[in-house]
């Protein structure tokens, strides 16, 4: 599944005119106003990953900008479907199914109260890679909060069945796994470290903050869904440090695979001056210009 979750992760860098922020931040939005608007965990776990997944391949080509360029809904779903089975091909077979269903039958979930804390989350930049006793290391543009728990929600689900795991706790495990950090500046692990004695209560107190904006019965779903955080006891708790892991490695991997691109890969494997009536006269370009 590698392939597929490095290309999901960059959602979390694909961005549009008019609308605010990544597609990653947009979808944990998205799923938060859902769930206070009422909507079955169940079925927005689904409902939101298969969402990811399509724009993994189509970026912002989604059902709203489908709909407003005159396609209709029957002709946009198909457009969804086939973005999500040019990448699905990974997944297991039974979860693949449930989720193009989701692009198959979109469904509109009703908008509860946005969660201050799920926007002061899209707010908070991620720390960057931190060690004890040694400067920072800042990797710009860094992600943000909402973007990184998105993706662990996402890749979650995806992984669940390798472990058993049931995929809706997961997913509202990871949406609500860094709570605390709606209010509490991410200073990374040696943040972590230098708040000693002090970093059990601080973060617990923070998490309990956010939680109290719930009303139940969200707010029991929620409590209950983290309590597979502290370890790996369960599958639900392999599954979501799994998706944890690889979201914070391969965010780090992505800046180093940017940095180590060549011209050989732009031009020979992606194809950036592609076949046309006047490639002929850009290659001569580029060749007078040296850039070939």
């Amino acid at each position: 599944m590698r392939d597929l979750l490095v290309e999901l992760n960059d959602i979390k860098r694909v961005r549009s005119a008019g609308r605010d922020g990544s597609i990653a931040e947009r979808l944990f939005l998205q799923a938060w106003s859902a769930l206070t608007g009422g909507a079955d965990p169940k079925a927005l776990a689904l409902d939101i990953t298969a969402k990811a997944l399509a724009a993994s391949r189509l970026g912002d080509l989604d059902a709203a900008f489908l709909s407003l360029a005159g396609l209709s809904p029957e002709e946009a779903s198909a457009v969804l479907v086939r973005g999500f089975d040019e990448v699905a091909g990974p997944l297991d077979p039974a979860l693949a199914s449930a989720l193009r269903a989701c692009l198959a039958a979109p469904r509109d979930w009703t908008p509860g109260p946005m969660p201050a804390f799920a926007r002061l989350q899209a707010d908070q930049p991620r720390a960057g890679v931190t060690c004890p006793g040694k400067p920072r290391i800042l990797l710009e543009p860094p992600e943000n909060h909402a973007e990184h728990c998105l993706m662990v929600a996402a890749y979650g689900v995806a992984l669940s069945p390798f472990y058993g795991a049931d995929p809706t706790t997961v997913f509202v495990a990871a949406l609500a796994h860094h709570l605390h950090n709606a209010l509490m500046p991410d200073a990374g692990f040696t943040g972590e470290i230098l708040l000693g004695d002090h970093l059990d209560s601080v973060i617990a107190t923070l998490s309990e903050r956010a939680l109290s904006e719930l009303d139940a019965p969200l707010r029991e779903v929620v409590a209950s869904s983290r309590k597979i955080l502290p370890d790996d006891g369960t599958a639900e708790g392999r599954a979501f440090h799994a998706a944890d892991v690889i979201d914070r490695v391969l965010q780090i991997a992505q800046h180093l695979r940017a940095a180590s691109l060549t011209m050989d890969t732009v031009l020979g494997e992606m194809a950036l001056v592609h076949d046309g009536p006047v490639k002929g006269f850009h290659d001569r370009v580029l060749a007078d210009m040296r850039l070939s």
